[in-house]
């Protein structure tokens, strides 16, 4: 009997480890099982945001969970590499850190601070407009703001041109949508997710054990984990600083869903001791 008392969440985290010393291509272990909402229901869905639709959170009734399952459709890969375990990882991930992006919660806030993701659909008081001028590939049109927007506060016109480009939408000129439109708002954040940008792996191929580390990766000790993923989304600012309030909040909501979904975390959830890319 002991012999069999791991349980299969566990032992997927062992496949799921195994993986990411593996060069297999994500497309290779794309399972054709179930759409997302074989996952995460409506039910699980609104019982992980518990407060977005509050009269306090400025996205009220904009991130609907039909919007989201119409969004994961343009990405079949999301939540449905791996086994079962892994997926609903992947899904939990994703929506731990969609959550801090745009978290409207506080340490005493009913519920606790991590029932309160998707409050904010849009930067409050940025500090710029986000425009990087030396980048000629994806030049900023006049007066608009790349500040952030959706559920990953897509910023920069770096991110908006490409991200637009892929999802038949001008970025540039018209970066406003983002906020307006929430099936659009679901897949810039899901287009960031599955998305390598050189040197970075993608979010989803670090939580599907796809990535394969770099002789730099491994230096600069970007191992395979949550960490990992919150250092591809803002490293520069939050990683390599020990107890960082940020990284925990993200690894609070993780910890969260996780449970949720029935699944454990996986190893190395904070990026710490991790260099930025």
């Amino acid at each position: 009997m002991a012999l069999f008392s791991f349980s299969f969440s566990s032992f997927c985290l062992t496949i799921f480890v195994i993986y990411s010393s593996l060069s297999l291509s994500a497309e290779s272990r794309v399972s054709p099982i179930a759409p997302i909402s074989s996952l995460i229901s409506k039910t699980l869905f609104d019982s992980i945001f518990l407060h977005k639709d509050d009269n306090a959170c400025p996205a009220r009734n904009f991130y609907t969970y039909e919007s989201f399952v119409e969004a994961t459709s343009s990405f079949p890969a999301f939540g449905s590499t791996g086994c079962s375990a892994t997926r609903k990882r992947e899904v939990a991930a994703f929506l731990a850190q969609i959550s801090h992006e745009t978290t409207g919660g506080w340490a005493t806030a009913p519920d606790g601070p991590y029932a309160w993701g998707l409050c904010f659909k849009e930067e409050v008081s940025p500090q710029s407009d986000y425009c990087d001028s030396s980048n000629k590939e994806w030049p900023c049109y006049p007066g608009k703001s790349y500040k952030g927007r959706g559920p990953i506060q897509l910023s920069w016109n770096y991110n908006y041109g490409p991200a637009g480009k892929a999802l038949g939408f001008d970025g540039l000129k018209n970066p406003d949508i983002v906020s307006n439109n929430s099936v659009i708002a679901f897949k810039t954040a899901l287009w960031f997710w599955m998305t390598e940008q050189k040197p970075k792996p993608s979010c989803h191929n670090v939580m599907v054990g796809n990535y394969v580390p770099t002789a730099s990766d491994r230096a600069a000790n970007r191992t395979l984990g949550f960490g990992l993923v919150t250092n591809i989304i803002n490293g520069g600012l939050e990683c390599g600083v020990p107890d960082d309030a940020r990284v925990n909040d993200r690894i609070g909501y993780f910890q969260r869903y996780a449970k949720l979904f029935n699944v454990d975390t996986g190893p190395n959830l904070d990026c710490a001791y991790q260099k930025s890319f």
